[in-house]
């Protein structure tokens, strides 16, 4: 049976399946050039079984790795059935080794974190076959050689027999056109190496070119033909007359069908998906350095969630405290600003101004104040107190809410009613603590007012606690009974959830101005301190998660230095990788997406331990202020993972790409 093309190019008849011409290959070697290979000549057949023989250090393995595309002449011509090798780019001849050529290995270079038949299938991933095709071909193959007991046993569970076969069945994954065996039996007792060797003969029965690189007689004597090499050089070529008969050929597997790496989407996602895990065995196989790696991913991530829950929970606290004291409220004061001296001479804001603005569309209350400071007594209790008559909407606009009794109405207004409400701090000051001040009559200078409600304690966050006793009327009383004064002190206004406070404050000011046919009064928009209280917890928070990104960026520090170690220890590996077909993309994706998955999985931990965290800090802190994760810094701690896994793992991956395959292999 015919060995499968090795190019798409139609070739001659009689033209060699491999030609070297004139082919040498030197190395530095302490600043100067060493000729290990010299003016090698060798044409090799479809179908011939070939051994390459020669003492150590003859150059025969070098040869090898030059026949099977692992290394490039230093001068020369090398042709693959016609096509010169130097012509093609790397990953063409990353295609080579992974759809024709199959390498048998004296140490099998097999991957120990994979089972037998993953190992056999890793040219076939790199192929773009299809899962089914891929497990049911790598099954096939082994159980051919008689490991139909040890699919899913790892290279340290085989014997040394045992693993050549599975890197014979790996040769062979995608057709194996060529074998290369490099000391087949090097590694192998006697009983096993004549097993291996019989193999070898079945393949080449069947069709596949097999070539024996070897120092020892006994197994080149397999081969029809024989080549001897010494110092660099072909001293003989000739054939095997002493050669064993034929022996019977092995069924001639088709090998499974290809995507063909990279074509459409669906190939692009199924090597994506083999990468990753791949990228998992490793970091499973290294559990502690993986953990100890995502360590500074687990820390930044961490602080960025942490510090964004407490700023956000703090943001919260602080606006529903502020909301308290009044939401979306613009407060309209005569004279030029707060301190002006001559406010107090300004009389044009009056009750008119304050209906006049309340039948405006965007406004959800408004209340006019009118404060003056009097002498509060009942029975033998003297205090000083500040009256501030109000309106009936008062206490909606500044966010108040009752302990107990009630507030007074729009016909308390009307009547000029002696109706007050006491804030929490005039009942302790005039009642025992179970006394009920409803309905008691208390003196306001010497007119004396009857308590309908109580306001239930509310907090200042802007400064101490007030010590004033306040006391509320309906601002025509106040302006009836005790100041005879017609003139407004403020008009605060609460603006509808809807509308926007800064258009709300532009109609107000227009509207006034209109009105009084000058701007004699100044505007303040509690919306302003809303907006200071989120641009400061907004530059605190960006400040401290900017300590928290610089150790994020220690930890892809941390990432970079471990993936450099391990590109560094798995050297070998990734020599096997290109030997099966490995395109520098696939190494490179590869690296790409452990460095990612270790920073992916750092940042999935660090954001469930700063959860964890929350809750914990949760209990200590008051029952009214909450921490408050955002999805929003989830996605982004995330995000800035996956990123730094990007950032930091390209350079360890370039470098694990740029590996050369030889020097990679030979790093054991």
């Amino acid at each position: 049976m015919n060995a499968p093309s090795l190019s798409p190019a139609p070739a001659a008849a009689d033209t060699p399946l491999l030609a070297l011409s004139g082919v040498g290959r030197d190395f530095d070697s302490g600043g100067q050039r060493v000729a290990i290979l010299k003016d090698i000549h060798l044409e090799i057949r479809a179908g011939e079984m070939l051994a390459i023989i020669g003492p150590s250090g003859s150059g025969k393995s070098t040869l090898m790795n030059l026949i099977g595309c692992l290394d490039q002449p230093s001068h020369g011509s090398y042709r693959v059935q016609g096509r010169e090798t130097r012509e093609m780019s790397a990953d063409e001849l990353a295609r080579l080794r992974r759809e024709h050529f199959g390498f048998v290995f004296q140490r099998y270079q097999l991957l120990a974190g994979l089972s037998a038949r993953e190992n056999v299938e890793i040219p076939a991933i790199y192929a773009g076959a299809p899962d089914h095709a891929r497990h049911e071909r790598a099954a096939h193959l082994l159980r051919r050689l008689g490991l139909e007991e040890r699919l899913e046993h790892y290279p340290s569970q085989l014997s040394g027999g045992q693993q050549q076969r599975v890197s014979i069945a790996r040769a062979l994954m995608n057709g194996g056109s060529v074998i290369l065996a490099d000391e087949p039996t090097g590694a192998l007792d006697s009983h096993t190496s004549e097993e291996v060797m019989r193999i070898l003969q079945e393949l080449n029965a069947a069709g596949h070119t097999v070539i024996l690189v070897t120092h020892d007689a006994k197994v080149a004597a397999h081969a029809q033909r024989i080549v001897e090499i010494s110092d660099g050089c072909i001293t003989a070529d000739r054939p095997n007359e002493h050669a064993p008969a034929p022996v019977a050929a092995r069924e001639r597997d088709t090998p499974p069908a290809r995507n063909g790496t990279g074509a459409g989407m669906g190939a692009a996602f199924m090597q994506l998906r083999e990468a990753a895990r791949m990228a998992l065995h490793a970091l499973a196989a290294h559990r502690m350095r993986s953990l100890l790696t995502m360590l500074g991913i687990i820390i930044g991530i961490v602080s960025v969630v942490l510090v964004n829950a407490l700023g956000e929970g703090s943001k919260q606290k602080i606006l529903a405290n502020l909301s308290s004291m009044g939401t979306n409220t613009i407060s309209v004061y005569p004279g030029k600003g707060f301190g002006d001296r001559n406010s107090s001479a300004i009389t044009t804001l009056n009750v008119s101004d304050m209906r006049a603005i309340a039948a405006q569309p965007y406004v959800d209350s408004v209340s006019p104040q009118i404060q003056s400071s009097v002498v509060l007594r009942m029975g033998n209790i003297e205090r000083t107190a500040q009256i501030s008559g109000v309106g009936e909407q008062y206490f909606r606009v500044q966010g108040y809410e009752l302990a107990e009794g009630i507030g007074f109405d729009a016909e308390s207004v009307r009547t000029l009613a002696l109706d007050a409400v006491i804030d929490d701090k005039t009942r302790a000051a005039l009642f025992a603590a179970h006394e009920n001040p409803l309905g008691k009559i208390i003196l306001l200078g010497s007119v004396p007012a009857r308590i309908i409600g109580v306001t239930a304690p509310k907090e200042n966050n802007f400064g101490p606690p007030s010590q004033n006793l306040t006391i509320w009327l309906p601002y025509s009383t106040v302006m009836g009974r005790l100041t005879g004064s017609q003139t407004l002190q403020n008009i605060t206004v609460r603006i509808r959830d809807s509308a926007a406070p800064s258009l709300a404050e532009e109609q107000i000011t227009a509207l006034l101005k209109q009105r009084h046919g000058t701007q004699d009064f100044f505007t303040f928009n509690s919306d302003s301190v809303r907006n200071m209280v989120e641009q400061t917890t907004l530059v605190m928070r960006l400040f401290i998660s900017s300590i928290a990104i610089i150790s994020l960026i220690v930890g892809g520090i941390g990432v970079m230095n471990i993936m450099l170690v391990s590109v560094t220890e798995r050297t070998p590996e990734i020599g096997i990788r290109m030997a099966v077909g490995a395109r520098q993309a696939d190494i490179m994706q590869q690296f790409l997406i452990e460095a990612v998955l270790v920073c992916l999985l750092g940042g999935l931990l660090g954001i469930a331990l700063a959860l964890l965290l929350g809750q914990v800090i949760q209990q200590f802190l008051s029952g009214d202020f909450q921490i408050v994760f955002s999805s929003a810094a989830i996605v982004l701690a995330v995000s800035c993972s996956t990123l730094i896994g990007l950032a930091f793992g390209f350079w360890p991956a370039r470098n694990a790409a740029r590996l050369n395959p030889v020097e990679a292999l030979a790093n054991q």
